[in-house]
């Protein structure tokens, strides 16, 4: 056997390979684990230059990786002030009258839809504060933003307008813009004249977010976008000069009115990678959001919305993920309504066997009892986010709940029932919509929070295959990812406290002892 780069030792190593299923210590060689055994077998894999690292006690588990992020689109949806700890007007007005003005705008993100108290979304509430300036503030959603009256007019936006895809400008009875901006295509009216982060900012800043992802025990994520075109640039650039920090997996969007030739280039895309990313797999929308009243329900919301989809035909998203899945191409759908995943399962289950784990669907907020046996039977995985649930309250009283009603607020966030029906479940963080640390994702899997309280949890073993051996699996990189054996990945993450066991509480500050990504230690000292 060749003599190991790295030899870890010193730890209770959980490594989710049946054949195997705890050791004391693993050799890693060449990015690849070389061997895993214990602590007898340590001395076989050293040579004069192998570096042998003691956990001192910590769990050692296959790498987390966050299954649904945005940390390169992200940089651009987190800019300007942090408003997500505002839980009223008082307190949004108090923001914005103090915010940084770069090139004269008000720029805000994660504004809770219940910082309003119930009122329509609507600039005239915050006008006073603004003094004039343009202003776009992203809600937390990501799916919806406010926009002042000075911004509206830079835009030319006087009244509404039709989009191809399920957008809106909202308008009050007198036909007057409230600001309220529902969906990408009418955000991105205002968005394009807002100020952007320069290209050396967007690099520094996300070299910076990836090594902090990584000090929470991510060594990868599955990135769902592509951001503008330029990120594979982007990317390249960083990695001329350094390594990155996790491994990304990124999937491009599909969007309503892709042509024949559009979809060729998304095919033509998949498998550009550099050393430590790839574009993997395309992602589609079928829905929006419940509180922006876009998310496809069987039965309209409790406003008389989300009877629509997001692709205006149906038929034509399923046409296009069959073009998609005959090229061997994954995909992932946003679906949160029960409409928008009945229609995601109807496609894939019209793509036949050959289909089974390639297609996935994102978010799932609400799904009746009869779906969740189809995600088992069809091979589709979900993919779930559990901190969105913090978003929403145990009473119902929140903007999510108080939309779909009593009896499809109880249906929120179904992780656990998803896993015994046989489910395949992938869980992640959605940043910037949510925060990207990985153990609260694990942590509020295993204790939900606000209107999924109520149901069941996840097990601590659960909650960590939806970060490991299950994100894996969604990536369709199960043979080589999501475990400690011989031939995989050396993507590894030590917890001071074991993940599995500890309490969710003490497991969401639990200090990461070591992370490591492709053979190299990306956070933790040696």
């Amino acid at each position: 056997m060749p003599a190991a780069d790295t030899v870890l030792t010193g730890a209770r190593v959980r490594t989710l390979d049946p054949g195997r299923p705890e050791a004391r210590a693993v050799a890693v060689r060449g990015g690849e684990i070389l061997a895993v055994g214990d602590v007898a077998d340590v001395r076989d894999w050293r040579g004069p230059a192998t570096e042998v690292v003691d956990l001192g006690g910590a769990t050692l588990t296959p790498g987390l990786t966050d299954a649904h992020s945005h940390p390169v689109w992200g940089i651009e949806m987190a800019t300007g002030t942090d408003l997500s700890a505002v839980r009223d007007l008082d307190q949004l007005r108090a923001a914005l009258r103090t915010a940084p003005r770069p090139a004269g705008w008000v720029l805000g993100h994660g504004l809770d839809h219940n910082a309003f108290g119930g009122r329509p979304v609507d600039t005239a509430l915050i006008e006073e504060a603004l003094a004039g300036a343009p202003a776009f503030l992203r809600l937390y959603d990501g799916h919806s933003a406010l926009a002042s009256g000075a911004a509206l007019a830079a835009a030319g936006i006087t009244g509404p307008r039709t989009f191809d895809q399920r957008s809106e400008i909202v308008c009050g009875p007198d036909g007057r813009p409230t600001g309220h901006l529902i969906e990408h295509a009418a955000m991105a009216l205002v968005s394009a004249l807002a100020p952007k982060p320069p290209a050396a900012e967007r690099r520094t800043r996300l070299t910076a977010l990836l090594g902090e992802m990584a000090a929470t025990g991510l060594t990868g994520a599955h990135v769902m976008d592509l951001g503008d075109g330029d990120v594979p640039a982007l990317l390249a650039g960083i990695e001329y000069e350094d390594d990155l920090p996790l491994r990304l997996n990124l999937a491009p969007w599909c969007m309503p009115g892709t042509t024949p030739e559009e979809l060729a280039e998304l095919i033509a895309l998949q498998g550009v990678h550099g050393r430590h990313w790839q574009v993997g797999g395309v992602k589609f929308f079928m829905d929006g959001t419940v509180e922006g009243g876009t998310a496809w329900l069987e039965h309209a919301d409790c406003h008389g919305r989300g009877t629509d989809a997001f692709w205006p035909d149906p038929q034509a998203y399923s046409a296009a993920v069959r073009t998609l899945d005959a090229a061997g191409v994954r995909t992932a759908t946003h679906a949160i309504g029960d409409a928008a995943v009945r229609h995601v399962l109807d496609t894939v289950a019209s793509l036949g066997a050959q289909a089974r784990t390639r297609h996935r669907i994102e978010h799932i907020e609400t799904v009746p009892d009869d779906q969740l046996k189809r995600f088992a039977e069809l091979g589709v995985i979900a993919s779930m986010q559990p901190p969105h649930t913090a978003y929403t309250r145990a009473d119902h009283s929140d903007e999510w709940s108080k939309r779909l009603g009593p009896d499809r607020a109880g249906r929120a966030w179904r992780c656990r029932d998803l896993r015994d029906a046989g489910a395949v479940l992938a869980l992640g963080s959605d940043w910037p919509i949510a925060h990207h640390d990985a153990r609260r994702v694990l942590a509020v899997a295993r204790s939900p929070l606000g209107a999924a309280a109520a149901g069941p949890a996840l097990t601590g073993l659960m909650a960590l295959e939806g970060m490991t051996s299950h994100a894996a699996l969604a990536a369709g990189e199960q043979r080589v990812a999501g475990r400690i054996a011989a031939g995989f990945r050396a993507d590894l993450t030590a917890f001071v406290l074991d993940p599995v066991e500890t309490a969710p509480d003490e497991l969401a500050q639990a200090p990461i002892r070591l992370t490591m990504s492709g053979g190299r230690i990306t956070y933790g000292e040696v």
